[in-house]
């Protein structure tokens, strides 16, 4: 994975972990200064193939529901 692919990830895994509603809008409005003009995204090839594992899985129909993922996450958070 290309330098500029690893840092994003950290930067998003970071970004998933912070709670503050400040903070998080202040990031916002940075990142929205920074973005791209024409409002396209360059996907990497992970990316693209991850998008594509997706679409194959909802065409075969392996979904879980929102329901599931919530009842699961609430085992998880149990079993720390």
């Amino acid at each position: 994975m290309a330098a500029t692919d690893h840092l994003r990830n950290n930067i998003i895994d970071k970004l998933l972990t912070i709670t503050n509603k400040d903070y998080l809008t202040a990031l916002y409005k940075l990142v929205e200064k920074s973005a791209d003009v024409n409002g396209k995204v360059k996907l990497t090839k992970a990316q693209m193939l991850m998008l594509q594992l997706s679409d194959a899985d909802i065409k075969s129909g392996k979904l879980i529901s929102q329901e599931e993922v919530d009842k699961s996450d609430l085992k998880w958070l149990k079993e720390l």
